[in-house]
């Protein structure tokens, strides 16, 4: 009986679901469908910084060709305890020993640090207490002037970028300075190490062109328009859901693009790629069509207002691709 009831209300929940779900369809049917895809360089999966336009969190990447841990600062290792971060090396694993003897000695009924050999004592069971506390407070005092060194190695990033950046912002541009982003942070080896980049006004030109020229080939369903303005990798994705589109029997029109409003969130060099990410409010009318009746069947005629980020790319000053585009909240 309690199996039945079970069933019923798994089958009301999945009902009750399906209309969000394509009502979740309806609205993301534009470029990416919602989603978050493609690659930041060595920036793929650290958030963009927040902008006035994007305050918000922005949604980690999906899709993405970008393997964590190649070209990208180094992780943590997972778990292992306070004495195994990194940086701690002989001295932690020094501090540890004496607490793991003391604490072996306790369990066995040796009494505590009974492990470490004969000085059972008070006087010697004092000893080894103070020469613990110094051991581990000299570990733990280097290992943070060790962080602090490392931080503050790309502290002047952010602000110089926008010092420069900002004396060139034009007025009557969608776009405005930057809110704390610049280029600082992040991370990569050798000659790849992200660099701060200046973004030009002819740069933000060239950002708001590819929105629209991006939007009105995806109408269009112009894959080879879209190879021509996205990354071999986003172009992949654009492929995907343009076939997938075509399977289902509908195409997705996408019309009256305008960029609404948009500032920038970071900007660097990884050797001979240049990256520039941004936060844009745009306006379009998205919709989606069956391709035999020409119904609406997603979406309208009625314009909505859309919030991404997207991070486009250039190599060795060529033109400017599209990257990434990656969702708010």
């Amino acid at each position: 009986m309690r199996i039945s009831q079970l069933f019923k209300m798994l089958a009301v929940a999945m009902a009750l679901a399906m209309p969000l779900a394509v009502a979740m369809s309806a609205a993301d049917a534009r470029p990416g469908g919602g989603s978050s895809f493609g690659s930041r360089g060595s920036r793929t999966f650290a958030p963009p910084p927040a902008t006035k336009t994007a305050p918000g969190t922005t949604q980690s990447m999906q899709r993405t060709q970008t393997q964590p841990g190649v070209n990208a600062p180094a992780a943590a290792p997972a778990g292992g305890g306070f004495f195994n971060r990194p940086g701690m090396g002989m001295l932690g694993g020094l501090a540890a020993g004496f607490l793991g003897a003391g604490l072996l000695g306790a369990l066995f009924g040796g009494g505590l640090f009974s492990g470490l050999g004969s000085m059972s004592s008070i006087f010697g069971l004092i000893i080894q207490l103070v020469l613990v506390f110094f051991i581990a407070r000299f570990a733990i005092n280097w290992w943070r002037r060790r962080n602090a060194g490392n931080n503050t190695a790309y502290a002047s990033g952010p602000s110089n970028f926008e010092a420069q950046q900002q004396p060139q912002q034009q007025t009557g541009s969608p776009y405005s300075a930057p809110l704390g982003g610049g280029a600082g942070g992040g991370g990569g080896f050798g000659f790849n190490r992200p660099v701060p980049l200046q973004i030009k006004p002819d740069d933000y030109d060239a950002f708001e062109r590819l929105l629209g020229d991006v939007q009105s080939a995806w109408s269009n369903e112009d894959i080879a328009k879209l190879n021509e303005l996205a990354t071999p990798e986003m172009a992949s994705y654009f492929r995907e859901d343009l076939a997938a589109n075509t399977s289902r029997g509908v195409v997705n029109k996408v019309s009256d693009v305008k960029l609404l409003q948009g500032d920038l969130a970071e900007a660097w060099s990884e050797g001979p790629t240049d990256y520039a990410t941004l936060a844009m409010r745009f306006g379009l009318t998205d919709k989606t069509i069956d391709r035999a009746s020409g119904r609406v069947v997603d979406g309208s005629d009625t314009p909505v207002e859309v919030t991404e980020v997207w991070t486009f790319a250039r190599r060795q000053n060529g033109p400017w691709e599209l990257s990434a585009i990656q969702q708010t909240s």
